[in-house]
């Protein structure tokens, strides 16, 4: 027993190390082991008063389409509120109601090269928007939506549109669940 004990004192001292390094260690501890988590996800809804939410799906309006647009927005759409909500979809009488239409989607020459090519082609998507809040009628409004998205115009359309739509519906939905029920 005396042995261990002259072990332990050669290894620590007299035991002032130790004394300083326990806090230390003991802070060190209690850091890793705790866990703060906070979850934000902007929206502020009275749950008491509004349980549900209708989503129409979105047609396209615009005289430039592409197809698979409609599918993508209306999707994100959809999630955006089953994900950061506890709203239940309905097919008809939501507390809430979303309809609208994309109106426009179209491209334009964004920026030319010195050589005057365009260098930059930015794509550009709109929605129109109708919100009826049957709970609060004095935040109905019909508002529309814009995103942007550009590519190198050496680059095909074909080969970047997929990614950029859904990059510019993600942006849009975000604005839209934003303006609904984030109230910022």
């Amino acid at each position: 027993m005396k042995d261990k004990f002259f072990s332990i004192k050669r290894q620590f001292g007299d035991g002032r190390k130790l004394c300083h390094a326990l806090p230390f260690y003991l802070l060190t501890f209690l850091l890793l082991s705790c866990s703060i988590s906070y979850k934000f996800n902007g929206a502020s809804i009275d749950y008491s008063k509004t349980k549900t939410i209708q989503i129409a799906d979105f047609p396209i309006r615009s005289s430039y389409v592409w197809g698979p647009m409609a599918n993508i927005f209306n999707t994100q759409l959809k999630d955006q509120y089953a994900n950061h909500t506890k709203l239940i979809q309905v097919k008809r009488n939501g507390d809430l109601r979303l309809e609208g239409e994309i109106t426009r989607y179209d491209q334009r020459n964004k920026s030319v090269s010195s050589e005057g090519y365009s260098a930059q082609t930015e794509l550009s998507m709109t929605v129109n928007v109708r919100f009826t809040n049957t709970v609060s009628r004095s935040e109905d409004f019909e508002r529309t939506f814009t995103a942007t998205a550009s590519y190198e115009s050496t680059q095909s359309l074909n080969s970047v549109q997929e990614e950029l739509v859904t990059q510019m519906c993600k942006e849009i939905t975000e604005q839209i669940f934003n303006a609904t029920v984030a109230n910022w």
